[in-house]
């Protein structure tokens, strides 16, 4: 059975402090529920993905210990 990120409100949607404020190759991300969800912000109505709380909380760990250069 394949999966659905729920509708996710525009104002939800974060850039990194990291983007650049005119750059145009960037992810965003927003809360939900249970995680996080991801987009392509060039694209806000095409694919998002959805991590679960643990694979998210993993994931954060993993750039601030660097281990993902």
């Amino acid at each position: 059975m394949q999966s659905r990120t729920p509708e996710i409100p525009a104002e939800a949607w974060f850039k990194s402090s990291y983007s650049g404020a005119n750059t145009s190759e960037c992810v965003e991300a927003a809360a939900v529920l249970d995680g996080a969800a991801v987009r392509d912000s060039k694209y806000p109505y095409g694919p998002q993905i959805a991590f679960d709380t643990h694979a998210w909380a993993s994931f954060l760990a993993a750039l601030r210990d660097n281990r993902l250069s």
